[in-house]
């Protein structure tokens, strides 16, 4: 069969690397793809928002299955775009991708379905905001509305910092259209943790765990990023809190968007926070996390396009996800600036060290060929991802590979997976 996968970054790199080990595939395109993905995929240069091109291309094709991995189409409509011309497409609907869409939206189902979440108000415009921040504890989350590519959620530590940052999100537009709307959410204090899942309107099968570093410098400080490395499984994800989850997030969400005429199939990423008084959602995604998936696709047993399919068809209740009793890291090799301002262009060297090197991949995120080299061409530019039999092997496995890979300015953090020491 031949798959499409619409996308660019390290996320979609996994896919691909994925889909390519299904016997049932004999052809892969990726649009737009990057150098990376080009070594499996064949690129098609189209936009992932260029929803007629890419029909036009699936139909020419005869592409038999599309899997769309950024949240922005899906947000936009591309698969209802694909199904209208009886296409075969994995991912949410419009309607039911304002999970991720719209951050209001989200919360008020959660409030509504009694689904443990953060207290919250929303705000339309910027003086009521502010007149709210007047009185509120501190510190306090501020969160853009719609999709900010993962950066549109600050945290106040004072009135003066969250007045600014209303300033910033909703009358700077810093976010652009992501700010119109704005949710100022109560401060939780925990550890974080991933859990994706697949869905196919009815049946939800959770992933297994991961945990991301969303901070661009070590110590979790300096500003927020798409991610810049990540873990699977966490050793915080217990047997209690997954217990937990089952019972008052997976499913009563998958039933709360039937319940509201918004089936959802495709994937729900549950961002999740550990407190004192047990789990609450932070956010939903309505995709693959990146780079997420760098660590949880590795450990994956099953083929992954039979999931695709039973989440299409509905027949998910008859698959048995199962996943690999290792671990795996994820080290993200950002350009020097990122998240701010960053050069592309610059040659990027020692890739042939993991050609065939079992138990390491390296996921392109930002990468393009020129002149035939692979140079950056992103902020977030490499995830250098390596397995092991527990998590502190995977991690060292993860910081040796790192020193195999060069490019000019390139930045990444020393302490991924460094909660790994203190869950001990």
């Amino acid at each position: 069969m031949k798959v499409l996968i619409v996308g660019s970054g390290g996320r979609e790199h996994a896919l691909a690397w994925k889909v390519a080990k299904s016997p049932k595939v004999d052809k892969i395109y990726c649009a737009p793809g990057n150098a990376g993905i080009g070594e499996i995929a064949e690129c098609v240069p189209i936009g992932a928002m260029e929803f007629e091109k890419l029909v036009d291309f699936a139909k020419k094709e005869s592409i038999d299955l599309t899997v769309i991995g950024m949240d922005d189409p899906l947000v936009g409509g591309i698969v209802d775009a694909f199904e209208a011309e009886g296409l075969r497409v994995f991912g949410p609907r419009k309607n039911a991708a304002i999970l991720e869409g719209s951050k209001a939206f989200s919360k008020d189902l959660m409030k509504k379905y009694d689904i443990p979440t953060a207290a919250y108000e929303t705000f339309d415009n910027p003086e009521d905001a502010m007149k709210y921040l007047e009185t509120s504890d501190y510190p306090i989350v501020l969160k853009a509305d719609g999709l900010a590519l993962g950066k549109g959620v600050l945290i106040c530590q004072t009135k003066e910092e969250a007045m600014a940052g209303v300033q910033e999100i909703m009358m700077d537009k810093k976010f652009g259209s992501a700010g119109n709307r704005l949710v100022v959410e109560e401060f939780l204090v925990g550890r974080e943790v991933s859990v994706l899942s697949f869905v196919d309107g009815k049946t939800i099968k959770t992933m297994t765990s991961a945990q991301d570093h969303k901070r661009a410098l070590d110590g979790d400080q300096g500003l927020n990023t798409g991610g810049m490395g990540t873990f699977s499984p966490s050793p915080f994800y217990t047997e209690e809190v997954d217990k937990f989850c089952r019972d008052y997030v997976y499913q009563k969400t998958v039933d709360a968007m039937r319940s509201e005429g918004r089936e959802f199939k495709g994937i729900i990423f549950f961002g999740l926070i550990l407190t004192e008084k047990g789990p609450r959602v932070l956010e939903y995604n309505a995709r693959f996390g990146d780079p997420e998936a760098q660590v949880v696709l590795p450990r994956m047993k099953n083929d992954i396009v039979e999931v695709f399919e039973a989440c299409i068809d509905g027949t998910l209740d008859q698959i048995d996800l199962q996943f690999e009793d290792n671990a795996c890291v994820c080290v993200v090799l950002a350009s020097g600036g990122y998240p701010v301002s960053y050069e592309k262009g610059f040659e990027i060297t020692g890739l042939e060290n993991f050609r065939d090197k079992d138990g390491y991949v390296v996921f392109h995120a930002g990468s393009k060929l020129t002149d035939g080299k692979i140079v950056t061409n992103g902020g977030r530019v490499l995830g250098v991802t390596a397995l092991g039999d527990d998590l502190k092997k995977a991690r060292a496995n993860a910081y040796e590979a790192v020193k195999l890979v060069n490019f000019q300015g390139m930045y990444y953090r020393s302490d991924i997976g460094k909660a790994i020491d203190e869950a001990e």
